[in-house]
């Protein structure tokens, strides 16, 4: 872990954080400036700073966070198939939009905000 890191922070409890899901290597929380309905952070406790810097060592690990991702989306809201779904974004890097130098997940999920006036425009 980093000692300045917002997200390691987190995970040491030193920050709070609306928690979802935790073990011994990974923590989900939600976001503070949710960017829809159901809005996730996936990070590993481990400081890695991006997906830039993951290497074929870290499959394990990172396959396993993966994995993660599907069981977590339905448990915090997000329906299932074809007509639910979820986006999984990782941003890499300043020129990527990545705001904190530690590897993470936005697993975004819900209504879309376009849907319902769409509903509306049709009625």
């Amino acid at each position: 872990m980093s000692e300045n890191c917002l997200f390691c922070k987190i995970a040491k409890g030193e920050i709070p954080s609306r928690k979802v899901y935790e073990d011994d290597d990974f923590l989900a929380f939600h976001d503070i400036n949710p960017a829809a309905p159901v809005h996730l952070l996936l990070v590993p406790r481990k400081h890695i700073v991006s997906l830039e810097d993951v290497t074929a060592a870290d499959a394990g690990w990172l396959g396993r966070m993966v994995s993660l991702v599907p069981r977590l989306a339905s448990e915090n809201g997000c329906s299932p198939g074809p007509e639910g779904g979820f986006r999984l974004v990782s941003n890499a890097g300043k020129d990527g939009g990545q705001e904190v130098a530690h590897l993470h997940f936005h697993i975004l999920g819900g209504p879309r905000p376009w849907q319902a006036r769409l509903a509306t425009l049709a009625s």
